[in-house]
């Protein structure tokens, strides 16, 4: 259990039978009342973010989250199978459980896997990958470093933008968080 007046952005708590995570959180202190503490919650499962008051000592029980490292080590129909790196169990996960990153999944790659009640609530993966350049217009004479961008087709299938000059079969590292070119590799 974990009091109100505890709350600090990134704190997970269960309400409702489901993980919500503090957002934003401010302790208000009237001059007439008692003091309450507005919140402002986004759910680990659904993205959904509510907004929340909850009385200045109040009681909700905390989200023991597990995290633990995994391998994409291959997808076996709609499935990615996660190797655990300590207990060297096979998991397999779906596509809505990876979530948007899985634009990004390759195999080999480790990636943190947050779960809740034997529940998985996420996958995260590293902040940049290095990838192939598997499709993208050619470099044409004149492409400067600071001109547009252009799509590019990636060796796992993801669309990016990168600037003019970056050409086919060249490595290049991305930012997952917002899908943004962070230069070659």
């Amino acid at each position: 259990m974990i009091s109100s007046n505890d709350f600090r952005p990134g704190v997970s708590i269960v309400l409702d039978g489901s993980v919500w995570r503090v957002v934003e959180f401010l302790h208000v202190k009237p001059g007439k009342g008692s003091a309450f503490v507005r919140t402002k919650l986004k759910s680990v499962q659904t993205g959904s973010v509510v907004e929340r008051t909850f009385r200045a000592g109040e009681t909700v029980p905390q989200a023991t989250l597990e995290k633990s490292t995994m391998q994409h080590t291959y997808k076996d129909g709609d499935d990615y199978v996660f190797m655990d790196m300590e207990t060297y169990e096979e998991n397999r996960l779906t596509d809505s459980q990876i979530g948007t990153g899985v634009k990004y999944l390759k195999e080999g790659m480790e990636v943190n896997v947050v779960s809740w009640d034997s529940q998985v609530l996420e996958v995260e993966l590293p902040n940049a990958v290095a990838l192939e350049v598997t499709q993208t217009d050619p470099g044409i004479k004149g492409d400067t470093a600071t001109g547009g961008t252009k799509p590019a087709t990636l060796e796992t299938g993801a669309t990016v933008m990168v600037p003019l000059f970056i050409s086919q079969g060249e490595r290049i590292r991305i930012d997952t968080r917002d899908d943004k070119y962070l230069g070659r590799e």
